[in-house]
């Protein structure tokens, strides 16, 4: 027989197998040797009350043997080599997912990246971190697994409603992420350990029959009579397919020129803007787990908290538990900070995004540019964070007292980020309506966390890239852009997505769209 328990028990016992059997055999009221298997689904970590927990939802078969679990391992069909062609700009997850089901479908993907391979772009990301050098197609951001390869790879998503996340995390497993992410509440990966994932997921696209090519950059789209053609790259070269996937992220913004310069119709879309904010990663633990040292068997703890200032939400994002801060610029003459952590997160220091929800009143100036009005706005910002770090990525920084009191920090304490900082009054550097939302926020934040508000942490200038300022307008039903057929928007960049679940979820149901469209 089989049923369904919750497992509750202290972390020190949360791969303890018979702990977790002789917990079942109590709650069955049966002999343990009668139980012949246990299978944990879910597990979430309950830090409500002083003592943590670790809550798990177990399959329990007991009277009969457990069947035997499948092996999930990378199985794709080779395309025929007559196979329709479909162009993807973009190997981040929305691209390489919308790869992987076209290939079931039996279509074959041609994915145009203009960055490196992974092993490759290692260098560039060096670059970055110690010499202050942007390359603009090489970068956090540009490059094979997009931005979330080594930014963090959190997995955690509200948006199951668009797809199966499920089978969004099966293929991640198959391709050699651990199980784990299969039953954790808030799924997770590691930088460190994403780029062979990433390279494993492009074996399998070559292997079945599929193309990427790297260093490859869309210059101008082939288009005619409303119907996309195919692409010209940055070579002269013209690539043709059936259709094209357009899944090139949030911060292609040449991509977004070329298509307001094309008259192909984009809109403004809401978007939020802000600092990286960083604590000792001891102290959040203390908070959350209600002790002055974390158990070795706990994860480093993570927060969320959010505010109101005068209408406007102002919430932590992408917060990363023992972490780094890392320069996300996609330009030599701009600054943008984003947040990453390895597998293990063992690093001692927390960090978090802060944002402000922005609206078409901050854009007030910036009205003559129409859709790209919030992406002017961002541009903006981060060059005078560039000037203001000392035309380096030197990121402007302050202790978050001193924000408060909105003095200069005379010294700054220890942090992740690698470039370094340089002290700066923020609240002079961001505009005026931001850094006051931002200060508001953050004494709202010191109220729900005692000890928010202290010395050790350091507010670092600026947070930009929270998603795209630019939607690119799709059929509800057909999901090709409502101006140009066979042209897909995808993803993040396009306004469809907010993280590495939903982008690939959103490259799945494009191809399906395409497929079913053409079939």
């Amino acid at each position: 027989m089989i049923t369904t328990k919750e497992l509750v028990v202290r972390p020190e016992f949360a791969v303890d197998s018979a702990v977790h059997k002789d917990l079942a055999s109590e709650l069955l009221g049966i002999s343990s040797e009668r139980i012949s298997s246990i299978r944990i689904k879910k597990r979430s970590i309950d830090a409500r009350s002083k003592e943590v927990k670790i809550r798990m939802q177990a399959e329990v078969y007991y009277d009969e043997p457990a069947p035997i679990e499948k092996q999930i391992s990378p199985d794709y069909r080779t395309i025929p080599p007559n196979a329709r062609r479909v162009i993807i700009i973009g190997a981040g997850p929305a691209g390489m997912f919308a790869a992987l089901r076209l290939i079931e479908l039996g279509l074959k993907p041609i994915i145009l990246e203009r960055g490196k391979d992974v092993r490759a772009r290692r260098y560039d990301l060096a670059a970055i971190q110690k010499r202050g050098i942007v390359n603009p197609d090489s970068n956090y951001c540009f490059g094979e697994g997009g931005a979330g390869t080594y930014s963090d790879g959190k997995l955690y998503t509200r948006a199951a409603k668009r797809g199966d996340v499920s089978s969004v995390l099966r293929t991640l497993v198959a391709h050699g992420s651990s199980k784990d992410i299969l039953i954790d509440a808030h799924p997770h990966i590691g930088s460190n350990l994403l780029p062979k994932v990433v390279s494993a997921m492009r074996e399998s696209i070559i292997n079945s029959g599929g193309e990427i090519r790297f260093e490859t950059r869309v210059e101008d789209l082939i288009i005619k009579e409303n119907k996309i053609l195919g692409v010209i790259t940055q070579s002269g070269d013209e690539v043709i397919g059936e259709a094209v996937i357009l899944a090139t992220g949030h911060s292609a913004r040449d991509i977004f020129y070329l298509l307001d310069r094309k008259k192909i119709l984009i809109e403004a879309k809401p978007f939020a803007m802000g600092v990286r904010i960083e604590h000792p990663q001891s102290f959040i633990d203390k908070v959350q787990y209600h002790s002055s040292e974390r158990d070795p068997h706990l994860p480093a703890a993570s927060y969320k908290l959010a505010a109101q200032s005068g209408g406007r939400g102002v919430f932590s994002f992408c917060m990363c538990p023992g972490g780094f801060i890392v320069p996300a610029a996609t330009a030599p003459d701009e600054l943008v900070l984003n947040g990453m952590s390895l597998s293990r997160r063992d690093s001692p220091f927390a960090n978090s995004g802060v944002v402000v929800a922005i609206e078409e009143e901050d854009l007030t100036t910036y009205k003559k540019y129409g859709a790209l009005a919030g992406m002017m706005y961002q541009s903006e910002i981060e060059k005078s964070a560039f000037i203001a770090g000392g035309g380096s990525q030197k990121a402007p920084a302050q202790r978050i007292t001193d924000f408060l009191k909105e003095t200069l920090s005379l010294n700054l304490p220890e942090t992740s980020y690698k470039p370094g900082m340089q002290s700066v009054l923020l609240n002079e550097l961001l505009p005026i309506s931001l850094a006051q939302r931002l200060l508001e926020g953050i004494k709202q934040f010191g109220k729900s966390m005692r000890g928010y508000i202290q010395e050790e942490a350091v507010i670092l200038g600026v947070e930009t890239r929270t998603s795209s300022p630019v939607r690119i307008p799709r059929d509800s039903e057909s999901l090709q852009h409502v101006q140009i057929e066979r042209l897909y928007p995808c993803g993040e960049g396009a306004g469809y997505a907010g993280g590495i679940v939903s982008a690939a979820m959103d490259g799945i149901r494009v191809a399906e769209a395409f497929s079913g469209f053409t079939s």
